[in-house]
Protein backbone atom coordinates (compact mmCIF):
# COMPACT_ATOMS: atom_id res chain seq x y z
CA UNK A 1 0.00 0.00 0.00
CA UNK A 2 1.33 3.55 -0.85
CA UNK A 3 1.81 6.37 1.53
CA UNK A 4 2.94 9.15 -0.48
CA UNK A 5 0.43 11.57 -2.61
CA UNK A 6 3.14 13.53 -4.61
CA UNK A 7 2.62 12.93 -8.38
CA UNK A 8 5.34 15.45 -9.17
CA UNK A 9 8.14 13.04 -9.23
CA UNK A 10 6.40 11.10 -11.82
CA UNK A 11 6.18 13.76 -13.94
CA UNK A 12 9.94 14.97 -14.03
CA UNK A 13 11.26 11.44 -14.15
CA UNK A 14 8.79 10.54 -17.16
CA UNK A 15 9.36 13.80 -19.34
CA UNK A 16 12.93 13.65 -18.63
CA UNK A 17 13.02 10.08 -20.39
CA UNK A 18 10.58 11.53 -22.38
CA UNK A 19 12.14 14.37 -23.72
CA UNK A 20 16.03 13.02 -23.71
CA UNK A 21 14.84 10.00 -26.07
CA UNK A 22 13.58 12.21 -28.92
CA UNK A 23 16.86 13.95 -29.84
CA UNK A 24 18.69 11.03 -28.97
CA UNK A 25 16.70 8.90 -31.36
CA UNK A 26 16.52 11.08 -34.29
CA UNK A 27 20.29 12.05 -34.05
CA UNK A 28 20.77 8.29 -33.62
CA UNK A 29 18.68 7.07 -36.44
CA UNK A 30 20.83 9.98 -38.60
CA UNK A 31 24.23 8.38 -37.33
CA UNK A 32 23.01 4.83 -38.55
CA UNK A 33 22.09 6.34 -41.92
CA UNK A 34 24.75 8.22 -42.60
CA UNK A 35 27.11 4.92 -41.88
CA UNK A 36 24.91 2.75 -44.24
CA UNK A 37 25.05 5.62 -47.18
CA UNK A 38 28.68 6.67 -46.78
CA UNK A 39 29.97 3.44 -45.76
CA UNK A 40 32.23 5.30 -43.03
CA UNK A 41 32.11 5.38 -39.29
CA UNK A 42 30.02 8.53 -37.58
CA UNK A 43 31.77 10.77 -34.72
CA UNK A 44 31.33 13.95 -33.09
CA UNK A 45 34.01 15.32 -35.43
CA UNK A 46 31.38 14.79 -37.98
CA UNK A 47 30.03 18.75 -37.96
CA UNK A 48 33.54 20.15 -39.30
CA UNK A 49 33.73 17.36 -41.87
CA UNK A 50 29.85 19.05 -43.02
CA UNK A 51 31.19 21.99 -42.92
CA UNK A 52 34.00 21.27 -45.15
CA UNK A 53 32.98 18.95 -47.59
CA UNK A 54 33.02 17.98 -51.04
CA UNK A 55 30.80 17.79 -53.62
CA UNK A 56 30.48 13.94 -53.34
CA UNK A 57 29.97 14.46 -49.55
CA UNK A 58 27.69 16.75 -50.07
CA UNK A 59 25.38 14.32 -51.97
CA UNK A 60 25.65 12.09 -49.19
CA UNK A 61 24.56 14.51 -46.49
CA UNK A 62 21.41 15.39 -48.24
CA UNK A 63 20.83 11.77 -49.11
CA UNK A 64 20.69 11.04 -45.58
CA UNK A 65 18.75 13.94 -44.68
CA UNK A 66 15.98 12.37 -47.28
CA UNK A 67 16.21 9.36 -45.67
CA UNK A 68 16.12 10.57 -41.92
CA UNK A 69 13.41 12.80 -42.40
CA UNK A 70 11.43 10.09 -43.83
CA UNK A 71 11.96 7.32 -41.05
CA UNK A 72 11.76 9.74 -37.80
CA UNK A 73 7.67 10.43 -39.90
CA UNK A 74 7.12 6.28 -39.59
CA UNK A 75 8.40 6.15 -36.37
CA UNK A 76 6.51 9.04 -35.03
CA UNK A 77 3.10 7.75 -36.75
CA UNK A 78 3.84 3.80 -35.59
CA UNK A 79 4.04 5.67 -31.70
CA UNK A 80 0.93 8.25 -32.26
CA UNK A 81 -1.83 6.33 -33.98
CA UNK A 82 -2.36 3.30 -31.98
CA UNK A 83 -2.02 5.83 -28.89
CA UNK A 84 -4.83 7.79 -30.55
CA UNK A 85 -7.08 4.81 -29.44
CA UNK A 86 -5.32 3.24 -26.21
CA UNK A 87 -5.37 7.00 -24.18
CA UNK A 88 -9.00 7.67 -24.26
CA UNK A 89 -9.36 3.54 -23.34
CA UNK A 90 -6.61 3.57 -20.08
CA UNK A 91 -7.93 7.08 -18.84
CA UNK A 92 -11.90 6.32 -19.05
CA UNK A 93 -11.03 2.87 -17.28
CA UNK A 94 -8.71 4.95 -14.28
CA UNK A 95 -12.16 6.20 -12.86
CA UNK A 96 -13.48 3.04 -12.03
CA UNK A 97 -9.97 1.06 -11.41
CA UNK A 98 -7.90 4.36 -9.72
CA UNK A 99 -5.42 6.81 -11.51
CA UNK A 100 -2.60 4.14 -11.69
CA UNK A 101 -4.41 2.43 -13.95
CA UNK A 102 -3.45 5.31 -16.97
CA UNK A 103 -0.24 5.83 -14.91
CA UNK A 104 1.18 2.87 -15.07
CA UNK A 105 1.10 1.23 -18.99
CA UNK A 106 2.94 4.79 -20.29
CA UNK A 107 5.83 4.11 -17.69
CA UNK A 108 5.74 0.33 -18.83
CA UNK A 109 5.49 1.05 -22.77
CA UNK A 110 8.35 3.27 -22.70
CA UNK A 111 10.56 1.14 -20.91
CA UNK A 112 10.30 -1.87 -22.86
CA UNK A 113 10.39 0.94 -25.91
CA UNK A 114 13.86 1.83 -24.23
CA UNK A 115 15.17 -1.19 -23.83
CA UNK A 116 14.42 -1.88 -27.36
CA UNK A 117 16.45 1.04 -28.31
CA UNK A 118 19.32 0.24 -26.54
CA UNK A 119 19.49 -3.25 -27.75
CA UNK A 120 19.28 -2.24 -31.38
CA UNK A 121 22.30 0.73 -30.70
CA UNK A 122 24.37 -2.40 -28.87
CA UNK A 123 24.46 -4.81 -31.38
CA UNK A 124 23.46 -2.80 -34.67
CA UNK A 125 20.02 -4.24 -35.44
CA UNK A 126 18.10 -3.06 -38.28
CA UNK A 127 16.53 0.12 -37.74
CA UNK A 128 13.14 -1.01 -38.57
CA UNK A 129 13.22 -2.66 -35.07
CA UNK A 130 12.34 0.93 -34.06
CA UNK A 131 9.31 1.20 -35.94
CA UNK A 132 7.91 -2.35 -33.96
CA UNK A 133 8.99 -0.99 -30.58
CA UNK A 134 7.13 2.22 -31.12
CA UNK A 135 3.46 0.65 -32.06
CA UNK A 136 4.17 -1.31 -28.99
CA UNK A 137 4.52 1.46 -26.90
CA UNK A 138 1.92 3.59 -28.67
CA UNK A 139 -0.55 0.45 -27.25
CA UNK A 140 0.25 1.29 -23.81
CA UNK A 141 -0.96 4.87 -24.10
CA UNK A 142 2.01 7.27 -24.58
CA UNK A 143 2.45 10.89 -22.43
CA UNK A 144 -1.02 11.60 -23.44
CA UNK A 145 -2.12 8.60 -20.98
CA UNK A 146 0.23 9.26 -18.35
CA UNK A 147 -0.53 12.85 -18.00
CA UNK A 148 -4.32 12.94 -18.09
CA UNK A 149 -4.11 10.14 -15.12
CA UNK A 150 -1.92 12.42 -13.32
CA UNK A 151 -4.24 15.76 -13.80
CA UNK A 152 -6.86 13.42 -12.64
CA UNK A 153 -5.12 12.70 -9.52
CA UNK A 154 -3.79 15.91 -8.79
CA UNK A 155 -8.12 16.40 -8.90
CA UNK A 156 -9.02 13.86 -7.20
CA UNK A 157 -6.86 14.46 -3.97
CA UNK A 158 -8.21 18.47 -4.47
CA UNK A 159 -11.52 17.61 -4.69
CA UNK A 160 -12.48 17.21 -1.04
CA UNK A 161 -10.96 20.46 -0.47
CA UNK A 162 -13.83 23.60 -0.09
CA UNK A 163 -14.57 25.47 -2.95
CA UNK A 164 -12.80 28.18 -0.90
CA UNK A 165 -9.40 26.63 -0.90
CA UNK A 166 -9.98 25.59 -4.81
CA UNK A 167 -6.44 27.68 -5.45
CA UNK A 168 -5.03 25.05 -4.45
CA UNK A 169 -6.03 22.19 -7.09
CA UNK A 170 -4.58 25.40 -9.45
CA UNK A 171 -1.25 25.43 -8.02
CA UNK A 172 -0.71 21.69 -7.78
CA UNK A 173 -1.34 21.48 -11.35
CA UNK A 174 0.50 25.17 -12.23
CA UNK A 175 3.32 23.00 -10.24
CA UNK A 176 2.98 19.76 -12.86
CA UNK A 177 2.72 22.19 -15.61
CA UNK A 178 5.48 24.41 -14.67
CA UNK A 179 8.00 21.02 -14.19
CA UNK A 180 6.59 19.77 -17.68
CA UNK A 181 7.85 22.82 -19.26
CA UNK A 182 11.30 23.37 -17.60
CA UNK A 183 12.09 19.62 -18.29
CA UNK A 184 11.38 20.15 -21.60
CA UNK A 185 14.39 22.11 -22.14
CA UNK A 186 16.87 20.73 -19.71
CA UNK A 187 16.22 17.25 -20.67
CA UNK A 188 17.71 18.00 -24.25
CA UNK A 189 20.03 19.51 -23.38
CA UNK A 190 21.66 16.20 -20.61
CA UNK A 191 21.11 14.54 -24.03
CA UNK A 192 23.59 16.12 -26.43
CA UNK A 193 26.22 16.02 -23.26
CA UNK A 194 25.60 12.74 -23.00
CA UNK A 195 25.83 11.75 -26.94
CA UNK A 196 29.22 13.86 -26.88
CA UNK A 197 31.32 12.27 -24.07
CA UNK A 198 29.72 8.03 -24.10
CA UNK A 199 28.18 7.98 -27.39
CA UNK A 200 24.67 6.53 -28.37
CA UNK A 201 24.72 3.11 -26.57
CA UNK A 202 24.44 4.38 -23.20
CA UNK A 203 22.17 7.70 -22.84
CA UNK A 204 19.05 4.58 -24.03
CA UNK A 205 20.38 2.50 -20.69
CA UNK A 206 20.03 6.25 -18.47
CA UNK A 207 16.45 6.90 -19.98
CA UNK A 208 15.60 2.91 -18.83
CA UNK A 209 16.57 3.94 -15.20
CA UNK A 210 14.43 7.15 -15.18
CA UNK A 211 11.60 5.41 -16.32
CA UNK A 212 12.14 2.86 -13.79
CA UNK A 213 12.31 4.74 -11.17
CA UNK A 214 8.90 6.40 -11.10
CA UNK A 215 7.43 3.26 -11.97
CA UNK A 216 8.64 1.70 -8.76
CA UNK A 217 7.55 4.83 -7.07
CA UNK A 218 3.94 4.50 -8.26
CA UNK A 219 3.81 1.01 -7.99
CA UNK A 220 5.15 1.09 -4.30
CA UNK A 221 4.37 4.06 -2.86
CA UNK A 222 1.88 6.22 -4.56
CA UNK A 223 -0.90 6.04 -1.89
CA UNK A 224 -4.41 5.66 -4.72
CA UNK A 225 -6.05 9.58 -4.87
CA UNK A 226 -9.72 7.67 -5.34
CA UNK A 227 -9.71 5.90 -1.88
CA UNK A 228 -10.27 9.06 -0.39
CA UNK A 229 -12.90 11.22 -2.41
CA UNK A 230 -15.33 8.20 -3.47
CA UNK A 231 -18.54 8.77 -1.61
CA UNK A 232 -19.71 6.34 0.98
CA UNK A 233 -22.63 4.22 0.33
CA UNK A 234 -26.43 5.52 2.11
CA UNK A 235 -28.11 2.92 4.09
CA UNK A 236 -30.61 2.42 1.04
CA UNK A 237 -28.20 1.31 -1.26
CA UNK A 238 -25.89 -0.83 1.08
CA UNK A 239 -27.40 -4.16 0.50
CA UNK A 240 -27.67 -3.53 -3.45
CA UNK A 241 -23.65 -2.40 -3.14
CA UNK A 242 -22.48 -5.41 -1.04
CA UNK A 243 -23.75 -7.60 -3.59
CA UNK A 244 -21.37 -6.19 -6.57
CA UNK A 245 -18.92 -5.39 -4.64
CA UNK A 246 -17.13 -8.18 -5.09
CA UNK A 247 -17.32 -8.05 -8.74
CA UNK A 248 -16.20 -4.07 -8.76
CA UNK A 249 -13.48 -4.90 -6.90
CA UNK A 250 -11.37 -7.13 -9.07
CA UNK A 251 -13.13 -5.70 -12.28
CA UNK A 252 -12.17 -7.74 -15.46
CA UNK A 253 -10.50 -6.38 -18.90
CA UNK A 254 -13.63 -7.70 -20.63
CA UNK A 255 -15.30 -5.16 -18.25
CA UNK A 256 -13.12 -2.59 -18.32
CA UNK A 257 -12.96 -2.44 -21.88
CA UNK A 258 -16.52 -2.39 -21.83
CA UNK A 259 -17.31 0.39 -19.58
CA UNK A 260 -14.56 2.20 -21.65
CA UNK A 261 -16.77 1.71 -25.05
CA UNK A 262 -19.71 2.93 -22.88
CA UNK A 263 -17.86 5.86 -21.57
CA UNK A 264 -16.16 6.91 -25.63
CA UNK A 265 -20.09 6.25 -26.87
CA UNK A 266 -20.94 8.80 -24.07
CA UNK A 267 -18.59 11.15 -24.74
CA UNK A 268 -19.43 11.28 -28.39
CA UNK A 269 -22.71 11.37 -27.63
CA UNK A 270 -21.74 14.68 -25.57
CA UNK A 271 -20.23 16.27 -28.21
CA UNK A 272 -22.54 16.23 -30.42
CA UNK A 273 -25.42 17.38 -28.10
CA UNK A 274 -23.31 20.42 -27.09
CA UNK A 275 -22.88 21.67 -30.68
CA UNK A 276 -27.38 20.59 -31.58
CA UNK A 277 -27.90 22.64 -28.05
CA UNK A 278 -26.03 25.57 -28.71
CA UNK A 279 -27.12 28.30 -31.16
CA UNK A 280 -25.96 29.51 -34.39
CA UNK A 281 -23.49 32.16 -32.80
CA UNK A 282 -21.76 29.92 -30.29
CA UNK A 283 -21.86 27.21 -32.31
CA UNK A 284 -20.18 29.32 -35.69
CA UNK A 285 -17.40 30.80 -32.41
CA UNK A 286 -16.51 27.87 -31.29
CA UNK A 287 -16.26 25.78 -34.91
CA UNK A 288 -13.73 28.93 -35.50
CA UNK A 289 -11.61 28.29 -32.19
CA UNK A 290 -11.43 24.75 -32.87
CA UNK A 291 -10.12 25.63 -35.98
CA UNK A 292 -7.87 28.25 -35.19
CA UNK A 293 -6.56 25.85 -32.12
CA UNK A 294 -5.94 22.72 -34.85
CA UNK A 295 -4.31 24.98 -37.62
CA UNK A 296 -1.61 27.01 -34.57
CA UNK A 297 -0.95 23.62 -33.47
CA UNK A 298 -0.44 22.13 -36.76
CA UNK A 299 2.38 25.33 -38.00
CA UNK A 300 3.77 24.74 -34.68
CA UNK A 301 4.40 21.24 -34.36
CA UNK A 302 4.97 20.83 -38.21
CA UNK A 303 7.96 23.70 -37.72
CA UNK A 304 9.68 22.16 -34.69
CA UNK A 305 9.47 18.91 -35.69
CA UNK A 306 12.42 19.19 -37.92
CA UNK A 307 14.49 21.54 -36.23
CA UNK A 308 17.06 18.76 -35.14
CA UNK A 309 17.66 17.64 -38.90
CA UNK A 310 18.19 21.33 -40.17
CA UNK A 311 20.52 21.90 -37.42
CA UNK A 312 22.94 18.66 -38.67
CA UNK A 313 22.30 19.84 -42.38
CA UNK A 314 24.43 22.59 -43.90
CA UNK A 315 25.63 25.16 -43.26
CA UNK A 316 25.00 25.06 -39.85
CA UNK A 317 26.34 21.44 -39.36
CA UNK A 318 25.85 21.49 -35.59
CA UNK A 319 27.41 19.16 -32.95
CA UNK A 320 25.43 17.34 -30.38
CA UNK A 321 26.01 20.10 -27.37
CA UNK A 322 25.48 22.30 -30.20
CA UNK A 323 21.99 20.95 -30.41
CA UNK A 324 21.72 20.63 -26.65
CA UNK A 325 22.13 24.46 -25.77
CA UNK A 326 19.52 25.15 -28.11
CA UNK A 327 17.06 23.02 -26.62
CA UNK A 328 18.02 24.83 -22.85
CA UNK A 329 17.36 28.00 -24.90
CA UNK A 330 13.84 26.65 -25.59
CA UNK A 331 12.99 27.52 -21.94
CA UNK A 332 13.27 30.66 -22.73
CA UNK A 333 9.71 30.26 -24.43
CA UNK A 334 7.80 28.43 -21.93
CA UNK A 335 8.49 31.25 -19.55
CA UNK A 336 8.32 34.08 -22.27
CA UNK A 337 4.92 32.86 -22.83
CA UNK A 338 3.68 32.10 -19.80
CA UNK A 339 4.48 35.84 -18.75
CA UNK A 340 3.24 37.04 -22.08
CA UNK A 341 -0.55 35.71 -20.96
CA UNK A 342 0.15 37.10 -17.71
CA UNK A 343 1.12 40.42 -18.91
CA UNK A 344 -0.86 41.10 -21.77
CA UNK A 345 -4.30 39.22 -20.70
CA UNK A 346 -4.92 42.88 -18.36
CA UNK A 347 -4.46 45.34 -21.58
CA UNK A 348 -5.73 43.17 -24.69
CA UNK A 349 -8.65 40.98 -25.19
CA UNK A 350 -7.94 36.93 -25.52
CA UNK A 351 -8.45 37.64 -29.63
CA UNK A 352 -5.46 40.12 -29.67
CA UNK A 353 -3.16 37.89 -27.45
CA UNK A 354 -3.79 35.20 -30.22
CA UNK A 355 -2.79 37.51 -33.07
CA UNK A 356 0.49 38.70 -31.00
CA UNK A 357 1.19 34.61 -30.22
CA UNK A 358 0.56 33.44 -34.01
CA UNK A 359 2.96 36.75 -35.07
CA UNK A 360 5.68 35.28 -32.66
CA UNK A 361 5.62 31.95 -34.40
CA UNK A 362 5.39 33.12 -37.61
CA UNK A 363 8.33 35.69 -36.95
CA UNK A 364 10.63 32.84 -35.50
CA UNK A 365 9.38 30.08 -38.16
CA UNK A 366 10.57 32.89 -40.83
CA UNK A 367 13.47 33.73 -38.89
CA UNK A 368 14.76 29.77 -39.29
CA UNK A 369 14.01 29.69 -42.64
CA UNK A 370 16.95 31.83 -43.65
CA UNK A 371 19.06 31.20 -40.73
CA UNK A 372 22.58 29.96 -42.32
CA UNK A 373 24.71 30.89 -39.16
CA UNK A 374 25.18 29.76 -35.69
CA UNK A 375 23.96 33.04 -34.10
CA UNK A 376 20.89 33.31 -35.76
CA UNK A 377 19.88 29.98 -35.09
CA UNK A 378 20.35 30.31 -31.94
CA UNK A 379 18.88 34.22 -31.78
CA UNK A 380 15.09 32.33 -33.45
CA UNK A 381 14.82 32.03 -29.83
CA UNK A 382 13.87 35.17 -29.73
CA UNK A 383 11.17 36.03 -32.04
CA UNK A 384 9.39 33.03 -30.83
CA UNK A 385 9.64 33.48 -26.93
CA UNK A 386 5.45 34.38 -27.29
CA UNK A 387 4.45 31.21 -29.46
CA UNK A 388 3.18 29.36 -26.64
CA UNK A 389 0.54 31.98 -26.00
CA UNK A 390 -2.32 30.94 -28.34
CA UNK A 391 -2.17 27.40 -26.70
CA UNK A 392 -3.77 28.67 -23.42
CA UNK A 393 -5.85 31.27 -24.37
CA UNK A 394 -7.28 29.47 -27.14
CA UNK A 395 -8.12 26.94 -24.15
CA UNK A 396 -9.84 29.78 -22.06
CA UNK A 397 -12.02 31.10 -24.87
CA UNK A 398 -13.65 27.36 -25.73
CA UNK A 399 -14.61 27.11 -21.82
CA UNK A 400 -15.79 30.46 -21.68
CA UNK A 401 -18.04 29.73 -24.80
CA UNK A 402 -19.79 26.33 -22.74
CA UNK A 403 -21.44 25.85 -19.63
CA UNK A 404 -19.67 23.65 -17.05
CA UNK A 405 -21.87 20.95 -17.98
CA UNK A 406 -19.90 20.97 -21.77
CA UNK A 407 -16.35 20.59 -20.16
CA UNK A 408 -15.51 17.77 -20.81
CA UNK A 409 -16.90 17.34 -24.86
CA UNK A 410 -15.29 20.40 -25.63
CA UNK A 411 -12.10 19.32 -24.10
CA UNK A 412 -12.55 16.26 -25.80
CA UNK A 413 -12.78 17.83 -29.11
CA UNK A 414 -9.78 19.80 -28.08
CA UNK A 415 -7.39 16.72 -27.25
CA UNK A 416 -8.78 15.27 -30.56
CA UNK A 417 -8.33 18.17 -32.44
CA UNK A 418 -4.48 18.05 -30.55
CA UNK A 419 -3.45 14.50 -31.88
CA UNK A 420 -4.94 14.69 -35.07
CA UNK A 421 -2.97 17.90 -36.20
CA UNK A 422 0.31 16.59 -34.53
CA UNK A 423 -0.27 13.42 -36.96
CA UNK A 424 -0.96 15.40 -40.30
CA UNK A 425 1.71 18.40 -39.27
CA UNK A 426 4.19 15.04 -39.03
CA UNK A 427 3.35 14.14 -42.56
CA UNK A 428 3.00 17.51 -44.72
CA UNK A 429 5.83 18.25 -43.17
CA UNK A 430 8.85 16.19 -43.04
CA UNK A 431 7.60 14.78 -46.04
CA UNK A 432 7.96 18.49 -47.34
CA UNK A 433 11.58 18.55 -45.71
CA UNK A 434 12.61 15.44 -47.70
CA UNK A 435 11.95 16.75 -51.10
CA UNK A 436 12.89 20.34 -50.65
CA UNK A 437 16.34 19.39 -48.93
CA UNK A 438 18.30 19.77 -51.98
CA UNK A 439 17.25 23.19 -53.13
CA UNK A 440 15.78 25.13 -49.89
CA UNK A 441 16.70 23.41 -46.46
CA UNK A 442 14.32 25.91 -44.82
CA UNK A 443 11.17 25.35 -46.95
CA UNK A 444 9.30 23.81 -44.45
CA UNK A 445 9.45 26.43 -42.02
CA UNK A 446 8.64 29.18 -44.45
CA UNK A 447 5.44 26.94 -45.09
CA UNK A 448 4.45 26.47 -41.62
CA UNK A 449 5.23 30.70 -40.77
CA UNK A 450 3.21 31.47 -44.41
CA UNK A 451 -0.18 28.93 -43.18
CA UNK A 452 0.20 30.66 -39.54
CA UNK A 453 -1.71 33.55 -41.68
CA UNK A 454 -4.88 31.14 -41.84
CA UNK A 455 -5.52 30.97 -38.57
CA UNK A 456 -5.33 34.71 -38.27
CA UNK A 457 -7.26 35.80 -41.10
CA UNK A 458 -9.58 32.92 -38.70
CA UNK A 459 -9.42 34.91 -35.79
CA UNK A 460 -10.73 38.17 -37.53
CA UNK A 461 -14.04 36.74 -38.69
CA UNK A 462 -14.10 35.23 -35.33
CA UNK A 463 -13.44 39.31 -33.53
CA UNK A 464 -16.29 40.21 -36.13
CA UNK A 465 -19.01 38.06 -34.73
CA UNK A 466 -21.61 39.93 -32.89
CA UNK A 467 -21.67 39.64 -29.02
CA UNK A 468 -24.11 38.07 -27.01
CA UNK A 469 -23.10 37.20 -23.62
CA UNK A 470 -25.96 36.79 -21.87
CA UNK A 471 -27.17 33.80 -24.16
CA UNK A 472 -23.32 32.54 -25.29
CA UNK A 473 -20.84 33.46 -22.63
CA UNK A 474 -20.75 31.02 -19.83
CA UNK A 475 -19.18 32.21 -16.56
CA UNK A 476 -17.08 29.14 -14.97
CA UNK A 477 -16.01 28.75 -11.35
CA UNK A 478 -12.55 28.87 -10.82
CA UNK A 479 -12.29 25.05 -10.32
CA UNK A 480 -14.21 24.02 -13.65
CA UNK A 481 -11.52 26.27 -15.68
CA UNK A 482 -8.60 25.39 -13.58
CA UNK A 483 -9.22 21.10 -14.00
CA UNK A 484 -10.55 22.01 -17.86
CA UNK A 485 -7.33 23.54 -18.85
CA UNK A 486 -5.27 21.92 -16.86
CA UNK A 487 -6.15 18.25 -18.12
CA UNK A 488 -5.99 19.46 -21.86
CA UNK A 489 -2.49 21.89 -21.10
CA UNK A 490 -0.96 18.44 -19.95
CA UNK A 491 -2.63 15.98 -23.15
CA UNK A 492 -0.64 17.11 -25.77
CA UNK A 493 1.78 16.88 -26.68
CA UNK A 494 3.97 15.74 -26.54
CA UNK A 495 2.75 13.10 -27.82
CA UNK A 496 4.95 13.80 -30.78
Amino acid sequence: MGGSYLIQPVVAFYGFGLFMTIPLLQQYVYARLWEQLSSAPYSSSQSAQCVNSSSNLTFTIMEVQKQASVFILYAELSFLVPSMFSCPLLVSCSDSLGRKAAIVPPLLGNLLFSVCCFLISCFSLDLHFLLGAGFVAGLFGGPSALLGGCFAYVADRCREEARGLSRRRTLSMASVDLSWGLIAGLAPACTGILIYAIGFRWPFLIVFLLYLLPLAYVVLVLGDSLASVIPLPSPSSSSSSSSSSSSSSCPSLRGCLGLSRQKLLGQLQSVYMMFVTGSRRRNTALGLTLAVFALFKMCRDGGMSIIILYQLNQPLCWSELLIGCSSLLGMIIHLGSYAGVSFFSRCLDDANVVLLGLLSLAGGLLMAAFAHTTLLMLLVRLPLILSDMPSAVLRSMMSNLVPGSEQGAVFACVVFLEMLSACVALVVFNSTYAATVTWFSGFSFLLASLLTVIPALLIGVLKGLPQNREEDRYSLTAEEVDFGTGVVEATITGAV
